[in-house]
């Protein structure tokens, strides 16, 4: 007998491979290398229709995206993963993804899918009932309202987050809400800056550089690379605006090579955007010209919308001290168009996501009567008609959740794949008539020997499937021997004169945590079971 492996089998190993080697490259920070793995694993996973691990490779893929700042690209794939992760109810994991789209969509100037997602956060965060996430939505609602030119009421929130977090905030919670705070105030400093409004100017960068120094022992703490990298920046930018030259200088410079080292290319981006500024306040408007030149190149449309506006109005500043009055000009309406297109796109976002409180009230009645109408359609397409166990599209919906929360948990799962043994021949000799009571039998004897958190389905035809969370091989195997016991001396004919059934029960245990890897374990061992004589369990 030959020992290749089937195809199916290559490929589940190589989406384990890559997810495995993706999760380290996370770990380590490689970006490049791990959004390659991550692609691979996304597209593995969904060609064998692997739902919890597509959403792991897309959820990996996000990651890499945001962090590597290709918010275009981040957006596309955000919304690829986020209906499979919407379909298994909120999450964390859910939480995170649409505070990831809810920067992009705002960094790219797509604010109604800036709103959209980060009002669905804020709902997620609140259904999860857990202060800390309420306050991470908070904070990226309010980044929202700064970048759509309201720092006011951006700052509003993200102080409402603050109060949240305040009893006993993680580090995490910490060091973005402050460096949010941050950033806020150096919005409401460019906003204000040449106004008219002075005062105000001034006290917004004051709040910038305290929140900036505020957090900077916490995100060294933090020891995430990209959270040191956005604080570092961010206190580069205030110290550069307050007229610390020197000190703005190095820690810029310093920090634009870690951005660089870790692929954090948008960070990266703004970074030498800030040093252009720091030139021309140092009189190098010719430095400062050909570095903006260059940098607005290499970014082209890919730049974060706050960024290339720096940057043109940076360029507007140059080119006029250089005496490029036509060049200044065309920087300066660049500059224009880009605001024009943010108060324009602020307008819509605000039309389409400010309702009026009847309004909600009444879109919140009739989703909920939606819901309930999908949760009861939902529930019976997930049955078995004729045994009223789970159905397959049961099992695409409630095993991954089940194996995610195992691995998680570092338990053990065992699952049973159970055959009832020359089926064929009774639905032959007896009828199709026998033979669906003596499936809608064994699934009533499957419900009496096993416990309500254990997943029963019918796989198919005469298979059933039992999913046994948090148990051990030797305890499903006592389980099934006894249910298969139950079977054999069951007084069958009584059901038709002759019938007896017995069952053929392979069990297969975690790890590894993926759905199509343990079923193929399990296959196998009630392959062998049925080749050593049928009636017995076996395992794998």
């Amino acid at each position: 007998m030959s020992d290749a492996l089937s195809p199916e089998v290559q490929h589940a190993d190589a989406l384990s491979h890559c997810l495995a080697e993706a999760r380290q490259a996370q770990a380590q920070s490689r970006l490049d290398e791990g959004l390659t793995l991550a692609q691979r694993a996304w597209d593995l996973a969904r060609e064998q229709r692997l739902l919890a691990e597509q959403i792991e490779a897309g959820r990996l893929r996000a990651f890499f995206l945001y962090r590597r700042g290709d918010l275009h690209a981040l957006l596309r794939a955000g919304e690829a993963l986020l209906p499979l992760m919407q379909a298994q109810g909120p999450s964390i994991e859910l939480g995170e993804l649409l505070r990831w789209m809810t920067l992009a969509g705002f960094e790219t100037g797509d604010f109604e899918t800036a709103m959209r997602c980060a009002n669905e956060g804020y709902a997620v965060a609140q259904e999860l009932g857990d202060s800390r996430l309420v306050a991470l939505a908070l904070n990226a609602l309010g980044a929202t309202f700064e970048r759509m030119g309201d720092p006011w009421q951006a700052e509003r929130l993200m102080m409402e987050a603050a109060v949240l977090v305040r009893e006993q905030p993680s580090l995490h919670e910490r060091v973005v809400t402050l460096n949010n705070l941050c950033g806020v105030a150096l919005g409401a400093f460019y906003l204000l800056r040449d106004s008219g409004h002075d005062a105000a100017c001034a006290d917004a960068l004051e709040r910038a550089l305290r929140y900036a120094q505020e957090v900077r022992p916490h995100a060294e703490a933090y020891g995430d690379p990209f959270a040191r990298v956005m604080t570092e920046g961010n206190l580069g930018e205030a110290l550069l605006h307050s007229g610390h030259l020197d000190a703005a200088k190095a820690l810029l410079e310093q920090t634009l090579d870690q951005a660089r080292a870790h692929g954090f290319e948008a960070q990266a981006w703004r970074l030498r955007c800030s040093l252009a500024e720091l030139q021309l306040q140092c009189d190098q408007a010719e430095h400062a010209y050909a570095d903006l030149h260059l940098l607005m190149r290499e970014a082209g449309e890919r730049a974060p919308a706050a960024t290339a506006l720096r940057a043109h109005h940076a360029l507007y500043r140059a080119a006029r001290r250089l005496g490029l009055f036509e060049e200044a000009l065309l920087q300066f309406e660049r500059y224009q168009h880009i605001e024009r297109r943010r108060a324009t796109a602020q307008l819509m976002a605000q039309s389409r996501f400010f309702v009026t409180r009847l309004e909600a009230e009444q879109s919140r009645q009739r989703a909920e009567h939606q819901e309930a109408r999908a949760a009861t359609l939902e529930a019976h397409l997930e049955l078995d008609p004729l045994t009223g166990l789970g159905n397959r599209r049961c099992m695409e919906s409630r095993m991954p959740a089940l194996l995610r929360a195992a691995e998680a948990a570092d338990q053990v799962l065992t699952l049973a794949l159970i055959d009832a043994d020359h089926f064929k021949l009774i639905n032959d000799q007896l009828g199709h008539t026998v033979g669906d009571r003596v499936l809608q039998q064994l699934a009533q004897m499957l419900r009496d020997n096993t416990r309500g958190s254990d997943l029963l389905l019918r796989y198919g035809g005469e298979e059933f499937l039992v999913l046994f969370p948090d148990t051990v091989p030797d305890r499903a195997f006592e389980v099934c021997e006894r249910l298969r016991q139950c079977v054999e001396s069951f007084p069958w004919d009584g059901i038709a004169p002759g019938l007896q059934v017995t069952l053929s029960i392979g069990l297969a245990s975690s790890p590894p945590y993926a759905t199509d890897l343990l079923i193929s374990r399990a296959d196998s061992a009630m392959y062998r079971a049925k080749h050593l004589g049928r009636n017995r369990v076996a395992l794998a």
